[in-house]
């Protein structure tokens, strides 16, 4: 099965997380290993979201599982066995055209909606894996409508992370 990585599920597996559980960052860790051993992944075309990944990671020099998977992904972004390059088209308004044009949506992260965009325009729109952004869950319901998915590998972390917020605006 064909997956998107959020890149918070990169730095949770290197643990550049602060307050993610050890639960949590096991969790990101297998899914990385298991991705790279005998999963397939899709990624922009333009590179997008390999360019995020290596701003917020090293994977040249460095040896944190995070940094592997980036390093494996450069590896294999050729190969048409494990990598779907996707093209998406820049939109100035909603970043993407394939991002929705939906209300629910509309303070959806700029930098996120790559994401969306990529599993809108996908064949077989696959999950996005989420480890730790909490905003996620508040958007879940309007991407389900649109036919995305998220797979919430940390969704015990996510809601204490949404609680936690919500409490601190009170």
């Amino acid at each position: 099965m064909t997956e998107i990585v959020d890149t918070n599920v990169i730095l949770v597996a290197n643990g550049q997380h602060p307050g993610v559980s050890e639960d949590c960052l096991e969790t990101c860790i297998e899914r990385l290993l298991a991705l790279k051993q005998h999963g397939r992944y899709a990624i922009d075309d333009a590179f997008e979201i390999l360019k995020e990944y290596q701003h917020k990671t090293e994977p040249r020099r460095g040896s944190r599982v995070g940094d592997q998977f980036v390093l494996w992904v450069l590896q294999n972004k050729a190969n048409t066995k494990r990598c779907d390059q996707i093209h998406i088209v820049p939109d100035p308004e909603r970043e993407w055209e394939e991002f929705p044009d939906d209300a629910d949506l509309s303070d959806f992260d700029r930098p996120d909606r790559k994401f969306v965009a990529v599993a809108i325009r996908h064949p077989e729109h696959p999950p996005i894996l989420q480890a730790a952004d909490a905003k996620w869950l508040g958007w879940n319901s309007a991407l389900k409508r649109h036919g995305v998915a998220v797979d919430f590998l940390c969704a015990k972390a996510i809601r204490g992370f949404r609680k936690a917020k919500s409490e601190k605006n009170l």
